[in-house]
C-alpha cells in the first residue's frame, strides 16, 4: 500500500491518500503543515485531436506515436482523454480507428489512458462558418451502417460522436447511437431550435466546443447557441484558451451550465511545441506565438486551433478570477467524468481510481503541476520543482 499527503482541493483540509491496485483504499484526516501539496483528480479531456507534433488524423499515425501522446499528457495533469477523429476520406478513418484498437489492445498505458474515441464529423453543417475546418468535400448526411463500420474497425471504442442534428435523418441516427451506448453531441451545427429539441428528444447529451464553430454573423434570436445554453438537458463543452471564446462568453457558460460546464482543450498536434512557422496537412502553413496564440499564416484573424492543453485553461480561469480553484478543476475531471459515467467522477475518495495530481497553487499565478498519478502510480514529476531525475516512472 502507497500514501500521500497533502491538502484536499475541495475541503482545504490535510489528508492522507491510500492507495493500492490503483484505487484508493482510505482518506484520512493529516497534520496541517504549509510544505504539503494540493492532492486532486486527475484531468479528463474528452477532445484532443494530437499532442506534441503527432497529429491523430495524419495518415502516418503509429502505435507507438499514441503512447507518446499518452506519456507526455501525464506532463499536463491528463490522466484519460478521448483522442478525436475528424471528418475525413471514409478510409482513412477505417484506418485510423484500426491503429487505435491496436494501440489499446497492445500497450497497457494506451488503454488504461484512453476510454473512449470522440468521432467529431463528418455528419456536420456544410455551411461555412458551422463546418470549421473540417473538409467539405467529406462532409454528409449521418449513416449509421457507415458508422457501424468504423465502430467496428475500433473495436467498439467510439464513446463520443459530434453531430449537427439538422440533416432530416438526425434524429433516428442520434437514438440509434443512444441505445448503442454512444454520447450524442451537438456541434458544428447550423440547426434550428426545433432541430435541436428533436435531437435532445432522441438522447443528444452535450455541446462539442460551445461558441465556436459557428456562423460570424447570427441572428439575434432564436439561434443555435442560445438554444443549446438554455437547454438544462445539454452538458457544455468549452475551451478556455484565452483565444477562443472572451472570457463573458466563459463567464455565460459557467453560469448556466454549472456542473454541465466542462473543459476541453481541444488542442491539435502543434500543442506542446515551441513558438514558430508550421506546415499541417490539415490547415496548411500555420503560426503558434509566443503568447499560445495558433493562427492562419496568411490571416492572423483565424485561429487554426488550440494549441494549449487542460492545465492551460484551468489556469486561464484563476487568473481571471472567474472561479474557484476545486470548480475549475471540477470542469476538467470530475465533470467529463460525470457525463462519460466514467469511475472517476468519485473523486478522491475510497473506492476511486488513484489517479490524482499533486498541485502548488501561488496566489493569482494559478498552478502548478508537481505530480501526476496514474492508476496508483508515479508517471510524471515536474523537474523545475521536484529533486527528481526521471520525467516518467513505470
Amino acid at each position: 500500500m502507497k500514501q500521500v499527503s497533502g491538502i484536499h482541493y475541495k475541503t482545504g483540509k490535510a489528508v492522507k491518500v491510500s492507495f493500492e491496485d490503483g484505487v484508493f483504499v482510505s482518506i484520512e484526516g493529516e497534520e496541517q503543515r504549509k510544505e504539503l501539496p494540493i492532492i486532486a483528480p486527475g484531468f479528463v479531456d474528452l477532445q484532443v485531436n494530437g499532442y506534441r507534433g503527432i497529429d491523430y488524423n495524419d495518415t502516418a499515425l503509429t502505435t507507438a506515436s499514441i503512447e507518446s501522446t499518452v506519456r507526455h499528457l501525464w506532463c499536463q495533469g491528463v490522466t484519460s482523454f478521448y483522442p478525436t477523429i475528424i471528418t475525413n476520406e471514409p478510409e482513412n478513418i477505417i484506418n485510423t480507428m484500426s491503429i487505435f484498437q491496436e494501440a489499446a489492445e497492445t500497450n497497457a498505458a494506451v488503454n488504461q489512458a484512453i476510454p473512449g474515441i470522440h468521432l467529431e464529423g463528418p455528419y456536420l453543417s456544410p455551411e461555412d462558418g458551422p463546418r470549421g475546418a473540417h473538409a467539405k468535400p467529406f462532409v454528409k448526411a449521418p449513416d449509421w451502417t457507415e458508422f457501424q463500420m468504423w465502430q467496428k474497425a475500433s473495436g467498439g471504442r467510439i464513446s463520443i460522436i459530434t453531430v449537427s442534428p439538422e440533416w432530416p435523418e438526425s434524429a433516428s441516427f442520434i437514438n440509434k447511437c443512444t441505445n448503442h451506448g454512444v454520447l450524442v453531441s451537438i456541434g458544428h451545427t447550423a440547426a434550428t431550435p426545433e432541430n435541436i429539441h428533436d435531437a435532445i428528444e432522441a438522447g443528444a447529451k452535450m455541446s462539442t466546443h460551445l461558441g465556436n464553430g459557428a456562423h460570424v454573423m447570427l441572428k439575434r434570436h432564436p439561434n443555435y447557441l442560445w438554444e443549446q445554453l438554455a437547454s438544462d438537458e445539454l452538458a457544455a463543452c468549452m475551451i478556455a484558451d484565452g483565444f477562443h471564446l472572451p472570457d463573458s462568453v466563459l463567464k455565460v457558460i459557467l453560469r448556466m451550465k454549472g456542473e454541465g460546464a466542462i473543459l476541453v482543450s481541444d488542442c491539435v498536434s502543434l500543442a506542446g511545441m515551441p513558438a514558430g512557422s508550421y506546415h499541417l496537412h490539415i490547415g496548411g502553413d500555420v503560426v503558434l506565438d509566443k503568447s499560445g496564440r495558433l493562427y492562419m499564416k496568411e490571416n492572423e484573424d483565424l485561429l487554426a486551433g488550440s494549441a494549449q492543453t487542460q492545465l492551460w485553461g484551468v489556469n486561464h480561469l484563476l487568473r481571471r478570477g472567474m472561479c474557484s480553484l476545486p470548480f475549475a478543476v471540477d470542469l476538467a475531471s470530475i465533470h467529463p467524468s460525470l457525463v462519460m459515467n466514467l469511475p472517476q467522477r468519485k473523486g478522491i475518495c475510497e473506492g476511486a481510481p488513484a489517479d490524482f495530481l499533486l498541485l502548488h497553487q501561488s496566489g493569482k499565478n494559478g498552478i502548478t503541476l508537481l505530480e501526476t498519478y496514474k492508476n496508483g502510480i508515479s508517471v510524471y514529476k515536474n523537474r523545475e520543482v521536484c529533486s527528481h531525475e526521471n520525467t516518467f516512472n513505470d
